[in-house]
């Protein structure tokens, strides 16, 4: 008869990590007579991190004495599986039999007063090595077989160490808790299981929905688990194309017309796609790197890049002053996940100054498939003279049956015209969005400086547009995740402390920050993005989530430790890999 050794709780609290303060719920500690089992979680117990822990189907987590005993003679720890000890692997219920290996999703037991359902394996996160003191325990309790599970609660009650669990049901589909870790987390997911494992009625949404993933995509690397950010890899290396034309789309943007060198067919980019420039404005020192919108109309003949050129912008600069028509550049396939989504239903092209790019590929898109989707065009510039592609934006909504634009000067200057230059004095605000008529169920495309997209992203809550269906996209990388690390100061990225010149150059393209790789001062990629606050995604830190996924520019990598499952080609891990030589990284 299986049976509850221990029930353990706790509450969220600040510890110190690599310099960081982290807010996490992992110390779980014995308590002594009985608790209450609620909805969400136990009595007394609670969650650092609410979007991976916690909730209605992870209310309760449970580990077994026997993988206690086993993690006691893999990382040589007398002292695990002492009754002092339950609670170490942040667990609430210490229980003697129910294995990963025999229980299954949809398994219900009654344990008290209590009834309580199986919903998934564990999901493990960096917390449970600092709990550990094993940097890589995330990646051991996964590959192990040995996750343990979560459970939802059927019916509140009390609960108390010594109760017996007694099974009082099971799901018609019988997966156990390992079969289900190993179908996501392990390479080769067959079809059929994953189809099996979509019957369990049980099944907790979230892992529903990256086996869903996992059967649409079942080619490209680990559906399942590949974010957002890294959804559409590309092949890395660079193209060799020849500038066809340089055209100045206003006092401080130029556009750049390329074509393959060769006159092969080049990789097709989606509209609101990037690609990356190597370029070498200083001959005798290391190539830049540097992001550019394709902001023309898709094609495997050419390539427009539109940009702005800073007063201290280097590439910039030297694209206006130095490239010329005929000269050649080196240039990345097209990369990102900013793209027009198929759809009937309204469009909105949001953007401020040079924000216009991507969105404005995603304009030329509609105009030339004669889309009868409602397509708004809401553009910010400072006046005429800064405001790139006006004529161009003009032609495009004229060819469109339902399209219609709006265009806001912060500075108009005298000449500039109202009702046909610009639309409104100022800059695009809640009420703009309002007199524009932007409908609530249009899917958003937002790009422009951070501060705009703030605004906007509020302005459109207002409206009651969901977030869900506001797109956007950043000049300066992707959104970080660091999951449970609270009040870290946002810098823009710069070199590292130290960087001492040599070893593997790391570039970081979409921050503008290229750094040498120094094996004594880093475990990995992402600990160099992070020295240099470059905005990166992580969670386990050992290979297993895939949250930090990430384009590959150029270059090779190594793996240390290795992922469980490899990401799809063109796609690194940063969290578990080093750089074989000099390498971009879509960051």
């Amino acid at each position: 008869m299986a049976r509850l050794l221990s029930v353990n709780v706790g509450l969220p609290r600040d510890i110190e990590w690599k310099g960081r303060t982290v807010h996490t719920g992992i110390w779980k500690n014995p308590i002594h007579g009985r608790c209450r089992a609620g909805r969400l979680n136990l009595e007394g117990d609670g969650q650092g991190d609410l979007r991976g822990h916690g909730g209605e189907q992870r209310a309760v987590f449970a580990y077994q004495i026997e993988s206690y005993l086993y993690w006691q003679r893999q990382l040589g720890r007398p002292a695990l599986g002492d009754a002092t000890s339950f609670g170490q692997f942040g667990e609430n219920f210490t229980v003697e039999g129910l294995p990963d290996d025999q229980v299954c999703i949809g398994d219900r037991y009654r344990i008290g007063g209590a009834v309580f359902e199986v919903t998934q394996p564990r999901v493990t996160c960096y917390r449970v090595g600092i709990r550990m003191n094993e940097p890589r325990m995330a990646a051991l309790l996964t590959s192990s077989g040995r996750p343990g599970f979560y459970l939802r609660v059927l019916e509140e009650g009390e609960v108390g160490a010594g109760d017996e669990i007694v099974k009082v049901g099971e799901a018609d589909v019988r997966m156990t808790v390992s079969q289900i870790n190993q179908l996501l987390y392990l390479p080769n997911h067959s079809h059929d299981l994953l189809e099996c494992a979509m019957r369990i009625e049980a099944l907790s949404p979230g892992w529903r929905g990256s086996f869903e993933a996992l059967l649409r995509n079942p080619r490209a690397g680990n559906a399942g688990l590949m974010p957002e950010a890294a959804a559409h890899p590309a092949a890395p290396g660079f193209h060799r194309l020849k500038v066809m034309s340089i055209d100045r789309e206003s006092i401080d943007v130029l556009s750049i017309t390329m074509q393959a060198f060769d006159g092969q067919p080049l990789p097709v980019a989606q509209p609101g796609q990037h690609v990356v420039l190597r370029v070498r404005p200083d001959p005798a020192g290391p190539p830049i790197f540097r992001s550019y919108s394709l902001s023309g109309p898709v094609s495997d003949e050419r390539y427009r890049i539109s940009v702005k050129v800073e007063p201290h912008g280097v590439a910039g600069r030297w694209l206006r002053d130095q490239v010329r028509a005929g000269d050649v550049l080196d240039v990345s396939s097209p990369r990102g996940t900013f793209i027009l989504k198929d759809g009937e239903g309204p469009v909105v092209l949001l953007s401020a100054g040079i924000g216009a790019t991507p969105v404005l590929a995603m304009l030329h898109t509609l105009a030339a498939a004669g889309s009868t989707r409602q397509v708004s065009w809401l553009h910010s510039a400072r006046d005429r003279e800064h405001h790139p592609f006006a004529a161009e934006v003009q032609g495009l909504i004229a060819a469109l049956r339902h399209g219609r634009s709006y265009i806001c000067y912060s500075r108009p200057a005298p000449l500039d015209k109202s009702s046909v230059d610009f639309d409104a004095v100022g800059h695009l605000t809640q009420s703009a969005l309002a007199d524009a008529g932007i409908p609530w169920d249009a899917d958003v495309y937002l790009c422009g400086p951070t501060g705009f997209m703030a605004d906007m992203k509020t302005a459109m809550a207002v409206r009651g547009v969901p977030p869900s269906r506001i797109h956007s996209e950043s000049f300066n990388g992707s959104e970080a995740m660091s999951p449970g690390v609270t009040g870290a100061v946002k810098r823009p990225p710069h070199l590292p402390e130290g960087d001492g010149g040599s070893g593997p150059l790391v570039s970081f393209a979409r921050s503008g920050v290229a750094a040498h790789w120094d094996r004594s001062a880093y475990q990995s990629i992402l600990e160099l993005a992070e020295a240099c606050d470059v905005a990166v995604r992580w969670s386990c830190r050992s290979g297993v989530c895939h949250n930090c996924e990430s384009g590959l520019v150029s270059g090779a990598v190594a793996y240390d430790p290795e992922p469980l499952d490899r990401p799809a080609e063109g796609n690194i891990l940063v969290c578990c890999s080093r750089p074989v030589h000099d390498v971009v990284i879509d960051l």
